[in-house]
C-alpha cells in the first residue's frame, strides 16, 4: 500500500529541492483522505526532435508519481518552444518557427512513453490556451511581475551586468510557463534546478488566481558526456533516446569513472556505496547494459554488450560490422558522435599520437576527412585493442 510515509520517501529520492516540503506532505495527506490523485505537471519544449538521457531524470520522477497513483500531465510546450526558454542561457535563444516546433513535437510522445505509462499519462499542448491569448490578456499577465523581480533570476542578472541583450519576450517565458500551471491547476510541478524561478512564478500566479499554489520539485541536471556542462544537443554532449543500442552502450563506456557515478546516482536506484566496491570497468558495463535495456529492451542490451566485448578484444570473435550512412565527415566528429573514443579532445590527442588507423594507415591530422561509399567496407582501429569494421549503407 502506498501510504503517505512511503510516498514521501520515494518522492524525495534524487530530488534537489521540494518547495515547500511541508505543503507536499499536506497535499499527499489530503489526496489520501479524499481519494483524489494529485495533478503532476512536467513540461518539455520541443526544441529538438530527440529526447536525451538528461530528460530521463525528469521522466523517471514522473513515472514514480504514476506508480504511486497520481495523475501525470506531460505538457508539450509547442507555443513556448517558439520563444525559447532563457533558463541557464548566456545569450538570447534563436526562436524556432512554428513548423520546426511541431515537427520536433511529433516524436516526443513515442520517446517519452519508453518511460511513462501511456494509459496513465495525459498529454497536453500549451498552445491550447496560449494561442488564444489576446493583447489584453498578455498585458494583464505581464503586469503580475516587475522588471526587478525578473532580474532576480541569476541568468538574467548575469547577462544584465555583462551588458548582454535580454529580449522582452524572454521575460514573458516564465509568465507563460506559470500560466500553464494555472490552466492545468497543477498540484506539483517537476523540473530541473534551472527551472526553479519559472516554477515559482507558477506558484505566484496560481495564488493570484485563488488556486492552491503548486509545490515545486526540482531535480538535478545530468551532466553531458563531456563531464562539464549539462546534457544538451546544443553542446553536442548528449546520449539520445533513439541512439542505436551499440552507440549508446559505447558512449556510456566512454564516460570517466567519476561521471559514471553521477549517472548511477541520477539514473538508477542502485546503492552507489555498493557500486564503489565493484571494479570500475564492471560497474560501467552494468550501467551501460541497464541504460540500453531501459530504452531498447533486454535483448538489444545483450547484443550491444556482445558487440562491445568483440570490439575491445574481450572475446576472440571477429569484430562486428557497423552499418553507416554514406557521406564525408571529419574522422574526429565521426568517432565522437558514436561515443567510440571519449571526448573530442581525447580523440584529437589520439589522432595526433598516431593511435588511430583508417584502413591500415595511421591518421595523424585531426582535420582528416573520411569518405564512406555505399556497399564499401572500412577498417578502423582506435588504440591497440579497439577495432571497427564499417559498412556503407546503400545510398
Amino acid at each position: 500500500m502506498n501510504t503517505v510515509p512511503t510516498q514521501w520517501q520515494r518522492l524525495f529520492s534524487q530530488a534537489a529541492e521540494v518547495i515547500p516540503s511541508s505543503e507536499l506532505l499536506d497535499k499527499l495527506r489530503r489526496s489520501e483522505t479524499r481519494g483524489r490523485p494529485l495533478r503532476i505537471k512536467a513540461g518539455i519544449d520541443p526544441t529538438s526532435p530527440r529526447l536525451h538521457v538528461g530528460h530521463l531524470v525528469l521522466l523517471q520522477k514522473m513515472r514514480q508519481f504514476q506508480d504511486l497513483g497520481h495523475e501525470v500531465i506531460l505538457l508539450i510546450g509547442d507555443f513556448t518552444g517558439t520563444i525559447g526558454d532563457p533558463s541557464g542561457r548566456s545569450e538570447t535563444r534563436k526562436p524556432l518557427s512554428r513548423d520546426e516546433v511541431l515537427d520536433n513535437a511529433k516524436t516526443y510522445q513515442t520517446q517519452a512513453f519508453k518511460i511513462l505509462d501511456p494509459a496513465r499519462t495525459t498529454v497536453r499542448f500549451n498552445s491550447e490556451w496560449t494561442s488564444a491569448m489576446t493583447a489584453e490578456s498578455i498585458l494583464r499577465l505581464a503586469s503580475a511581475y516587475t522588471v526587478a523581480r525578473m532580474l532576480e533570476r541569476e541568468d538574467f542578472q548575469t547577462r544584465y551586468r555583462a551588458g548582454a541583450p535580454i529580449g522582452i519576450h524572454e521575460f514573458l517565458y516564465p509568465l507563460l510557463q506559470g500560466q500553464d500551471s494555472v490552466m492545468l491547476q497543477a498540484d506539483v510541478e517537476l523540473g530541473g534546478t534551472d527551472q526553479k524561478f519559472n516554477m515559482l512564478v507558477g506558484r505566484d500566479l496560481q495564488r493570484d488566481q485563488g488556486q492552491s499554489p503548486q509545490v515545486v520539485l526540482t531535480l538535478p541536471l545530468l551532466l553531458g558526456t563531456d563531464g562539464h556542462r549539462k546534457m544538451s544537443k546544443s553542446f553536442g554532449n548528449e546520449i539520445a533516446f533513439e541512439a542505436a543500442p551499440a552507440d549508446m552502450f559505447g558512449k556510456v563506456m566512454s564516460l570517466s569513472d567519476t561521471l559514471m557515478m553521477h549517472y548511477y546516482e541520477l539514473l538508477t536506484d542502485k546503492d552507489t556505496d555498493a557500486i564503489k566496491t565493484v571494479p570500475p570497468m564492471e560497474a560501467k558495463l552494468g550501467l551501460a547494459f541497464q541504460l540500453v535495456a531501459r530504452l531498447h529492451g533486454h535483448e538489444a542490451a545483450s547484443h550491444a554488450r556482445k558487440q562491445f566485448d568483440i570490439t575491445v578484444g574481450r572475446t576472440t570473435e571477429p569484430p562486428p560490422i557497423y552499418p553507416v550512412a554514406p557521406g564525408q565527415i571529419r574522422l574526429v566528429d565521426f568517432l565522437y558522435a558514436r561515443g567510440w573514443g571519449g571526448s573530442k579532445s581525447d580523440m584529437r590527442r589520439l589522432i595526433l599520437q598516431g593511435a588511430v588507423e583508417w584502413n591500415g594507415r595511421p591518421v595523424t591530422d585531426p582535420l582528416t576527412q573520411i569518405t564512406i561509399a555505399p556497399h564499401q567496407q572500412y577498417d578502423l582501429k582506435v588504440g591497440k585493442k579497439i577495432r571497427y569494421l564499417l559498412q556503407g549503407n546503400a545510398s
